[in-house]
């Protein structure tokens, strides 16, 4: 299906917004589509928690104060209410990495992600399984990589959400 959509877009001319698409997407090795969707779908969470902190920090004394004082909006949200929702937003963005980094090694595993010269672990993984009696090596170092890759993201954004939440600081 994904190869159908590839040729129509190569059959495109010059000049069309498929063949500028399809030149963008070469040049990033066949991921743009992947970021996209990607991004399509991961937004509504971090939207959530951005609406959430930002409804929880304005109800703080600190935002009352300052309206208080006469200081517009801008300068409230700015000043007081952005540096003090990114740090949550930072942590769950962080956290949401490996999630990411899952479906592109999924996509590419099932024959739907990045374009063949461009290295994958999920096409490393989907190669190596095919031999996976003979040479499991093949299969077994790009899978053990890609958990490491995605434990080190967890063990970053606990250690960001250690360093960054204000309620920890003096706690053991």
């Amino acid at each position: 299906m994904m190869a159908f959509f590839r040729s129509s877009f190569n059959q495109s001319t010059p000049g069309t917004l498929a063949y500028t698409l399809n030149q963008l997407d070469m040049a990033f090795g066949g991921m743009l589509f992947i970021f996209i969707g990607i991004g399509m779908t991961a937004w509504m969470g971090m939207a959530r928690l951005a609406r959430g902190q930002v409804l929880s920090v304005r109800e703080k004394e600190f935002v009352e104060a300052a309206e208080m004082i006469g200081q517009n909006t801008r300068g409230i949200m700015w000043k007081h209410i952005l540096p003090n929702i990114l740090g949550p937003l930072i942590v769950a963005e962080t956290l949401a990495i490996p999630s990411y980094i899952a479906t592109e090694a999924f996509l590419s595993f099932i024959g739907l992600g990045v374009n063949r010269p461009t290295p994958s672990w999920g096409a490393m993984i989907s190669d190596g399984a095919q031999a996976l009696r003979s040479y499991p090596n093949q299969a077994i170092f790009p899978a053990l990589a890609l958990a490491i890759t995605m434990f080190a993201f967890n063990f970053l954004g606990d250690g960001l959400r250690d360093a960054l939440d204000p309620r920890m600081r003096g706690v053991d």
